[in-house]
């Protein structure tokens, strides 16, 4: 393994191998680290003020609690954020190695009454830095060291992050310099030159082990118009995929893993994509070249608890060459429904993806197929009609003959299905799993996600080195010049550059000949090397994670029905028909389970509106409970092959799906499918009932793991009803399989 630097050693104060220095200072790993997500806290935000578009939580009377407007469009309010921080102090803080913080800290441009500043952008992100200090930093009579912090803490950059939102353009610019100072403790000295550049950088949580490294996501944004891919070389994109390319082929040499974070996930499927596709298709090349190195990656922003695969079978064929034109798109269906407006995802554009997911899942390859499973079951079965004329050798003879066949078809069918996803481990596809968020668009949430520490237990884990603004080196002192007070001239400043950038690509669109671009493919892992922490388990291998959520609706306290004994989360009442609610979240919903494409929602309690919940507020102990874990889902670790066969799974189908009562998570099991009979005369009418799918195609019923998806998805806030009248439209119909989990 390489030497540390000699800027390394004089950071940690320490000589000495590496796992020496780790030893003496710190404290032990423990094997979990935090992930939490999209704050967005709110200064102007009011309790019982109203949730609909025209107040956002500021001002008039409504249902917003004391600790947020939970299913409503409203941000955070600051004690929801206080509150947070002080479950993980007393809950979480001595039981993880490290923070990572995926961005999104500032509050949405949401209320004309009060237009976003660049100023307030910063305090918000300041108080964020705070929060995580007043938990995580190291008090001066503690200090033995130059470490601001007890452990590594990670951040990005969010598209609320800047103004104005999802606008990045090229570094050095003010918000590169302007961060720099604000998480000067979180970003190592030797990444800060490059944090400078573009606002992405690489922290080593156990040195010369494991790096996470923080992707500058918007760069990659297809809501960012100040931009134009990753194809070009002069595009911050181009570069930024370039420094990754070369930080993983370092890491590669030096032995180290690492994780991928970023604020906006690489979300891609039937036309309804966050990347732009060259950028997306370099990083599909760039995670199988080092899928030896990369452990698994994590992103925000879309607020929906969900995972992604990629798969590498998508990577271009021209890409696979090194060879990429300026202009691509990816294949797929084209959407009455975008993924994104303005940048955000919306509860329509949301199901509509989950659909979607659920449709391109159903069709990953399956470990038996329709005819595999007959031909077991027509060797398998001794034909009562021939008894009388079958002697009893000739029977013996024909139950050896079949037990044999029955062996090789299966052999057969598991070779196939191996060769599809790219062997025993699934090589095939990486994963990409996205959190949802603490600003209450469903219920808060925050992640902990352990992973394998085997041999590493006598490690010690330390905050990154930090420093104050007077020890920068002078050429990173230009952030002290950036004037950020006059929020007009700059948004026209800003206007004009992106209108410029705007008339280039439109030139670029309507060119016959669209430009191409070289650059130079990663290597692969040598053909000696075993699979990656991503796919098979060994150390750093994620082996579960724990959802944890804040259920506002118990915790506020403003809306119990002392004679019902439950509390009013439906806010709307529902139509005659109780499977087909008029309102989710205070969205419409039509007959066909669409929900309105509205941007801005008021929430399960926008019925109370203009109304005063209650005298004063008088909330229960504020308390993150678990929601689900997924060992407790009999789930063996997060290597990428569990993550393919559930996704099959998901797209799968169940006769018993159709039944709300088997919309519960309990009594799922996640990785056990039990094939059953379909039901014919209900999965007629449940088609008849949803008319959106294309004449002429078939369809089946959507399986049990499905629903326990979407549940998740949005945090538990949909009841059984609601999801059903959105989800539970048939499934598509694919091959018949028999689902079984094989043993790696």
């Amino acid at each position: 393994m390489a030497a540390p630097s000699a800027a390394t050693a004089v950071a940690l104060g320490e000589t000495g191998s590496s796992d020496a220095r780790a030893a003496q200072s710190g404290r032990k790993l423990t094997g979990r680290f935090l992930h939490i997500t999209d704050f967005h806290p709110d200064p102007f935000y009011k309790t019982y003020s109203s949730t609909t578009a025209e107040a956002a939580c500021h001002r008039h009377q409504g249902p917003a609690g004391i600790y947020g407007a939970e299913t409503s469009g409203c941000d955070s309010p600051f004690s929801l954020v206080n509150e947070t921080f002080s479950w993980i102090k007393d809950n979480v803080k001595d039981d993880i190695d490290f923070v990572i913080w995926t961005g999104d800290s500032a509050r949405h441009d949401n209320d004309e009454n009060h237009a976003r500043t660049q100023k307030q952008i910063i305090r918000q992100n300041e108080f964020l830095v705070e929060k995580f200090r007043e938990v995580f930093g190291v008090s001066d009579k503690d200090r033995r060291g130059v470490n601001d912090y007890v452990i590594p803490i990670v951040p990005t950059f969010g598209n609320n992050d800047i103004m104005p939102h999802n606008i990045f353009l090229q570094g050095p610019n003010k918000w590169t310099m302007k961060y720099l100072d604000i998480w000067r403790s979180f970003i190592p000295e030797a990444q800060r030159h490059q944090f400078q550049q573009g606002g992405w950088f690489s922290v080593e949580v156990i040195p010369e082990k494991l790096a996470v490294i923080s992707l500058n996501t918007i760069y990659f944004f297809t809501s960012n118009p100040g931009v134009d891919g990753c194809a070009n070389k002069h595009e911050p994109g181009y570069e930024h995929m370039e420094w990754l390319r070369i930080q993983l082929k370092i890491m590669r040499e030096r032995g180290v893993k690492a994780i991928l974070m970023g604020h906006v996930p690489p979300a891609r499927v039937d036309g309804k994509e966050s990347w732009d596709e060259t950028c997306w298709q370099k990083y599909a090349l760039w995670v199988q070249q080092y899928r030896d190195v990369i452990v698994g990656s994590l992103y925000g922003h879309m607020n929906i608890d969900h995972f992604m695969l990629q798969d590498f079978a998508q990577i271009d064929d021209q890409t696979k060459k090194g060879d990429m034109a300026a202009q691509i798109r990816a294949k797929g269906v084209d959407s009455e429904i975008r993924l994104l407006e303005d940048g955000e995802v919306t509860v329509a554009s949301a199901s509509d993806y989950l659909l979607s997911l659920r449709d391109f899942w159903a069709r990953l390859p399956s470990p038996l197929t329709d005819s595999n499973c007959k031909s077991r079951t027509k060797s398998g079965i001794w034909d009562e009609e021939e008894e009388d004329d079958s002697s009893v050798w000739e029977w013996l003879m024909s139950k050896i003959s079949s037990s044999r066949e029955h062996k090789n078809v299966g052999k057969s069918a598991k070779k196939k299905y191996l060769e599809k996803i790219g062997g025993k481990y699934a090589q095939r596809y990486s994963a990409s799993l996205v959190s949802p968020s603490v600003v209450p668009n469903y219920y808060p949430t925050l992640r902990i996600i352990e992973y394998n520490i085997t041999g590493l237990e006598h490690l010690h884990v330390h905050g990154t080195p930090g420093k104050t603004p007077a020890e920068f080196p002078g050429d990173q002192q230009p952030f002290f010049k950036h004037d950020f007070s006059d929020d007009d001239g700059y948004k026209r400043e800003i206007g004009a550059l992106v209108r410029r950038k705007e008339k280039q690509k439109n030139q670029e669109r309507i060119s016959k000949h669209s430009k191409k671009f070289r650059f130079k493919i990663p290597e692969g892992p040598s053909k000696s090397a075993p699979p990656g922490p991503a796919y098979s388990p060994q150390v750093f291998t994620w082996t579960r994670y724990t959802q944890y959520f804040a259920n506002l609706t118990r915790i506020n306290n403003d809306f119990f029905d002392p004679q019902r004994h439950q509390f009013d989360v439906d806010g709307e009442p529902t139509s005659k028909n109780d499977l087909a609610p008029r309102t989710i979240f205070g969205l419409q919903v039509s007959e066909n389970g669409e929900i309105e494409g509205k941007g801005w929602k008021e929430g399960k309690h926008g019925k109370h509106n203009g109304k005063h919940p209650r005298p004063e507020p008088h909330p229960k102990e504020f308390v993150y409970e678990v929601e689900y874990d997924t060992k407790d889902k009999k789930f063996p670790d997060l290597t990428v092959r569990r993550w393919v066969e559930y996704a099959r799974k998901i797209g799968g189908s169940g006769a018993k799906a159709a039944d709300v009562a088997d919309y519960e998570e309990e009594d799922v099991d996640e990785f056990k499918v039990d094939v059953e009979e379909i039901d014919e005369d209900e999965l007629e009418a449940e088609g008849k009932k949803h008319k959106k799918h294309k004449k002429g195609k078939k369809h089946r019923k959507a399986s049990k793991e499905w629903f326990t998806f979407v549940k998740r998805a949005f945090v538990g806030t949909m009841d059984s009803h609601e999801i059903k009248e959105v989800f539970g439209q048939a499934a598509p119909a694919v091959e018949k399989v028999q689902e079984e989990v094989m043993e790696l």
